[in-house]
C-alpha cells in the first residue's frame, strides 16, 4: 500500500473511466525516455528527467512492465528479485520509511518508545522524532545496509516532511533539513542514489543533496512547478497522481519533463503512464 502521508486527511476514491495513455506500459514518459543508466554523479546512478518508471509496493510483483526503473519495497523483496530486474536491464529503487515507525517491520522492536510520535494516518505507523539522530542514525544505517546488500541502486526514503505534520514533536524546518541530509549521506556512503520524497518547500535547499525526486499529487494540488529545480539540475522527478485522469495532467507533465503516471492508492502493478 502507499506509505506516504497525504496532506489531506481523507483518501478519495480513484476517479473511474480514465483512458489509457499512449505507451502506458512501455518506456515512454513525460519529456521523452532516458536510458536506465540515466546520468552519473559521484560514482552512483542518477536518473535523468523523463526516465520512465514503475512503482509497486503491494501485490505480486509484475516484472513485465517495459520501463528502465522499478521502485519496490526494500523489506518485501530479496536479492534474487533485484538481481532478476537487473538482468532485465532495470535499475531498482529501495522503498523504506525513514521518517515514520511501522509496527509490521522486522526491526520495529528496535525503536525506543520515546522516539515514537503520533500516528501518521496509516494503520500501524507513527511519526519518528527525527531530532533523535543518536537513536535513528544507526537504525536507518541498518536499513540502508539492507538495501545495499540486496543490490539496490537507489533508495526512496519515505515520510521526509514530518515537520509540516502533527507528529507529536516540535519539529522545525531546520530539523528536517538536517535529517534529510543525514539520510542522503547514509545512502551515498553506501554507493546508492537517493530521492527526495515530496517535501516540496525544501527542494531549493535539498536539490544538491539528492539525485532525484519522488512526488505524489503535485498536479492535483497545483504544485508540480515546484519540482523544477530537480529538472533544471538534470535530475528525474518520478511523479504519480491518484485521483486525476491522465488527460488532466500529462500535457503539463510533458512540458515540465516529469516522469508521470496514474496509479491506485494501494500501489499495485496497475499503471497508466503519460
Amino acid at each position: 500500500m502507499r506509505r506516504t502521508v497525504l496532506s489531506t486527511a481523507l483518501l478519495l476514491p480513484l476517479l473511474a473511466g480514465c483512458n489509457s495513455a499512449p505507451g502506458g506500459d512501455g518506456a515512454h514518459a513525460a519529456g521523452g525516455t532516458a536510458g536506465a543508466d540515466g546520468g552519473a554523479a559521484a560514482g552512483h546512478w542518477r536518473p535523468t528527467p523523463g526516465t520512465a518508471w514503475q512503482w509497486q509496493l503491494s501485490g505480486k510483483l509484475d516484472t513485465s512492465v517495459d520501463v528502465p526503473v522499478y521502485d519496490i519495497d526494500g523489506f518485501d523483496h530479496d536479492e534474487a528479485t533485484v538481481a532478476g530486474l537487473h538482468e532485465d536491464g532495470r535499475k531498482v529503487i529501495c522503498y523504506v520509511s525513514t521518517g515514520a515507525w511501522e509496527d509490521f517491520r522486522p526491526d520495529a522492536d528496535d525503536f525506543p518508545a520515546e522516539v515514537l510520535g503520533k500516528g501518521n494516518g496509516w494503520e500501524g505507523e507513527r511519526w519518528l522524532d527525527i531530532r533523535a539522530t543518536d537513536v535513528l542514525e544507526p537504525l536507518m544505517a541498518e536499513r540502508l545496509d539492507m538495501c545495499r546488500d540486496k543490490g539496490f541502486d537507489a533508495v526512496e526514503p519515505d515520510n521526509m516532511d514530518g515537520y509540516k505534520n502533527d507528529t507529536g514533536f516540535p519539529l522545525t524546518a531546520d530539523d528536517q533539513l538536517r535529517y534529510n541530509r543525514l539520510v542522503a549521506k547514509l545512502a551515498h556512503d553506501r554507493g546508492m542514489a537517493v530521492g527526495l520524497k515530496n517535501d516540496l518547500d525544501q527542494i531549493p535547499e535539498l536539490v544538491d543533496d539528492f539525485d532525484f525526486a519522488v512526488n505524489e499529487q503535485c498536479a492535483q494540488y497545483g504544485e508540480c512547478a515546484d519540482n523544477r529545480p530537480f529538472v533544471d539540475a538534470d535530475k528525474a522527478v518520478f511523479h504519480v497522481e491518484y485521483e486525476l485522469p491522465t488527460e488532466r495532467f500529462c500535457a503539463d507533465s510533458r512540458e515540465l519533463r516529469l516522469s508521470s503516471m496514474l496509479k491506485k492508492y494501494e500501489l499495485d502493478a496497475w499503471r497508466e503512464a503519460c
